[in-house]
């Protein structure tokens, strides 16, 4: 459980990325099982908040919030074997997903590395902040629960 001010926090952001951007979208593209793109991006945001909390780090709650939520913001499904997505697609949907982000939000340098770096180790680079790292663990961490959920 996140202390209510990051809980309002989230749904603030929340409410700003859903109504200024395609993000309503990612409702209809799963990510892991029968979790679709938008709650695992919502999850992830959650988790993150979680960890900085229990360790608590001083991080930016607000861009390590809006980095999670628009992380896997490449707006389209990944497992329709028709459309090749830039395959293997956990190499390469973190370049989508910042180019779909640039162009919809004006975006810090933190939640730019936060996108960008998300998949490390599978993307050589490794995040630069803490806020990069959170994420970065707590996608693994959601999507390893989604994965095992099915």
């Amino acid at each position: 459980m996140i202390k209510n001010a990051h809980k309002q926090l989230l749904k603030e952001i929340l409410a700003q990325v859903y109504n200024n951007s395609l993000f309503s979208e990612s409702r209809k593209y799963m990510q892991h099982g029968s979790t679709s793109i938008y709650r695992h991006s919502i999850t992830v945001a959650y988790k993150s908040c979680e960890i900085a909390e229990k360790y608590h780090l001083k991080v930016s709650y607000r861009e390590m919030i809006r980095g999670a939520l628009l992380h896997d913001y490449f707006l389209y499904d990944w497992h329709d074997k028709e459309h090749n997505h830039r395959r293997p697609h956990g190499f390469f949907h973190a370049s989508a997903a910042l180019h779909n982000a640039s162009r919809d939000f004006k975006l810090t340098s933190i939640e730019k590395d936060i996108i960008r770096k998300h998949m490390f180790p599978l993307t050589p680079v490794p995040p630069r902040y803490k806020e990069g790292w959170i994420v970065c663990l707590a996608d693994k961490i959601c999507s390893l629960g989604e994965t095992i959920k099915r």
